[in-house]
Formats: C-alpha cells, structure tokens, sequence
C-alpha cells in the first residue's frame, strides 16, 4: 500500500471535547500508525493530546470561537455578508495554502457542511478546486441545510449555498440516514458518496492493559465470536476436552467461535504435561488450530490477575467444563463481570449458579453443550448486538475495511 501525505481539518483537536474531535483523533492515529504522514490542521488543540507523530497545525482563525469569525457569524446569521468576510477568508486561504503544502489527500471534517466559519468554508472551496493537497474527501458529521434548528440562521445565496453544493469530490457520511440526506440535498449520484461510520476502541473502552491486548491479538481472539472463556489450569480434572469438542460442534453453526484457556499445566503433578500435550493432539484432530487457544502457548510464564480478568471484559461466555470444583471462583467473576455462565452441573458450581446459570452433565454429548451456546447467541439481543459491535464498529476494522482504501485509490 503506498504510503500518503494526509491532512485532517476541523475546527478544533483534542482536547477539546466533541464528537468529531474524537473521531478525528482516531483517525489520525490509526492513518499514522500505518505508517502515513499525518497531519490536523485545527484551530483549537494540543499536540500532546493526539497519537505521538501525529503533526498539528493549529490556525486559530478557523477556529468557530475566533471573535473574529463570531463577528461575522453574527452578522450572516441576520443575513447580511459583512464587510470583514472577504479579508478573513482571504487571510484564512493564505494561511491554508501553507499548511496543506505537500499534502496528498484532504479529509476535511464538518466544515464543509456546517455554518460554524463559513469564511473557512468559503477558503476551503477555493483551495479544493484549484486541487491544492490532493485529493479531497468531505466527511459529513452534520448538515446544517438538514437541521430543523439551523434553519433561522441559513439564507440564500453566497456564502451559505456552499454547504449544499457539491464539490465534485466524494463525500463521507457517518451513517446511512445521514448519507440519504446528503444525497437530497446535494443531488448526488449513489457513487459519489460512501457511509463510513463511527467507532470505538474496545481497548481504550474495556480500559485493557498492554499484556491482555497484546496476548488477545496473538491468539486472534478479538476476531471470533463467540468467545468462550475458560479460565482453569491445565489439569485432567477440569475436563477441557470435552470444552474442546463443545468447540467444534458449535463451529458448525458458528464458524468463528474461540475459545481462550488462560492457566498453564497444573503445577503438582508431572502427569499434566502429559495431559496438555494430548489436548494439543486432541486440537489438531478437530482442526481448532485457529481457534482454540492456550494462554500457556504464548505466555509460558505467571500471567497476572489483572490480565485474566481483562479476558473476561472481551469475553462472550463462561464455559467451566469440570468433573471437580472445590468452590468454582470463576462463576463468581463471571458474576461481576455480566457473563453468561455454561457449566458443569456438579455441586459446587450448582450452589453458585443456582438458577442464574446453564448446566450440562460432565460426561455431556458436546453437541447438547453446543446447542444451550447456540440458542443463547440466537436469542440473547444483548449477545447479538455485542456481536455486531465487534464486528462493524471497531475502528482497526473499521479502519481496515473503510477507510486505508480510500487512502490507496
């Protein structure tokens, strides 16, 4: 993929607080880390509040609180075109001129479809005909032309018609309603525009430390659903075969489901080794390789708690598959953390669990283990819409899918 110049440009950066500075910060990291170029041309913000490498340009006079840019705000939104907006847009066009120099492609956030400093607006229309920084994508947030409460402040004519006038370049809305009003009102061909959503950084969001993020990428767990935890050292007692089997069955209908074993080979009893090397046996006969998963494979050291309990935050279920349990901790923190429970129905776990979780016999066909998983993920529209979180609105995928391909046309 070849690598671009990029420039981001909104009113303002982290940190101020706002939605679209949000989604701008995120883009920028995930364009840098990359490997791109990449550079926010705000007028409010601070570099320290944006991904390391990541280069701001701060102008403040696009910045919509600039008591210049009010001052003529004020004035156009009675209608008149004061006498100060071809100065400042003039001064603003110089002042971009600079800071897009070099630039590949242009994302310019908002500020071609809001109100907020249409000498900004105006400059930008300038600066996008004449092609300087490349290639443009407008990305529409809102549309001032399409909101009931702006309308009193809009009027005909230069320069509030900019923002319902196509540029001739593609357009970015942040969801299907949005990206249907913009077609309205521009009169744009289906072509011409995309829906590239919002996201969120389940890292950031589920506040994982760096070892459960960097063991959860190894084992490719943030890609399955559903993910089945099965917190327990490696030890014939905890029955981890048959968890392997319900593993399979369940693949039949849920082709990316994962399971995560997080301990390592018991300590006591030399015969667990031997145990772990006819589970791994036991995998590659059931073809699990990309899917079952033991922590002791690529941390063969102490994991700590905390990164154990990061893997219940990422986790769709507890399956605790059992023959003994003294007391059964897991179903406890599965408790805490809002996860179904499948297990074992021996004592113990059934005094925790009570009616609370889903039981199945130790010596279970997996395929009945299977199905009590199945008709949970078909039913359950919690577990549903979990499911269509992680799978569309992740920004790494989000970024994958949508976005790095409109940096490589």
């Amino acid at each position: 993929m070849p690598l671009r110049t990029v420039a981001l440009i909104h009113y303002s950066a982290p940190p101020v607080v706002g939605g679209v500075e949000s989604v701008l910060a995120q883009h920028a990291r995930l364009m840098s880390r990359a490997g791109h170029q990449v550079r926010v041309i705000a007028g409010r913000g601070e570099a320290w509040a944006l991904e390391r490498g990541v280069r701001l340009v701060a102008l403040p006079v696009i910045d919509s609180l600039h008591p210049r840019v009010l001052a003529v705000k004020a004035a156009l939104d009675r209608g008149e075109v004061p006498p100060e907006f071809g100065p400042l847009s003039a001064e603003i066009f110089e002042a971009l001129s600079q800071a897009l120099g070099g630039a590949e492609v242009v994302f310019a956030h908002n500020v071609c479809s809001l109100h907020k400093n249409l000498p900004l607006t105006a400059a930008l229309r300038r600066l996008c005909a004449q092609g300087a920084g490349g290639r443009w994508v407008l990305w529409h947030h809102d549309l001032a032309w399409a909101t009931p409460r702006y309308q009193p402040e809009l009027h005909d004519g230069f320069p509030w018609d900019l923002i319902r006038q196509d540029w001739g370049v593609l357009h970015v809305a942040v969801s299907e309603a949005r990206r249907a009003e913009l077609i309205a009102l521009l009169g744009l061909t289906e072509d011409r525009s995309l829906v590239i959503p919002n996201g969120v950084d389940p890292d950031d969001f589920l506040k994982l430390g760096p070892e459960a993020q960097s063991l959860a990428r190894a084992v490719g767990w943030v890609r399955g659903w559903p993910r089945l935890l099965l917190p327990v050292r490696i030890t014939p007692r905890k029955n981890i075969e048959l968890a392997l089997r319900a593993l399979a069955a369940l693949r039949d209908e849920y082709p990316q489901a994962a399971l995560v074993v997080t301990g390592p080979p018991g300590p006591h009893n030399p015969e667990n080794a031997t145990y772990f090397d006819a589970l791994r046996r036991l995998r590659d006969d059931l073809e699990l390789g990309a899917s079952a998963h033991f922590l002791a494979e690529h941390a063969p050291g102490y994991i700590p708690d905390e990164v154990i309990f990061d893997f219940y935050r990422i986790a769709d279920a507890l399956l605790l598959t059992s023959r003994e349990e003294g007391f059964g901790i897991p179903l406890v923190e599965a408790g805490l953390s809002r996860l179904p429970v499948f297990c074992a129905d021996i004592p113990s776990l059934r005094a925790l669990g009570m009616e609370e979780a889903r039981y199945f016999s130790p010596d279970a066909d997996p395929r009945h283990i299977a199905l009590l998983l199945s008709e949970h993920f078909r039913q359950d529209r919690v577990a549903r819409f979990a499911a269509r979180a992680w799978r569309e609105f992740t920004w790494e995928g989000i970024y994958q899918e949508r976005i790095a391909p409109l940096l490589e046309s």
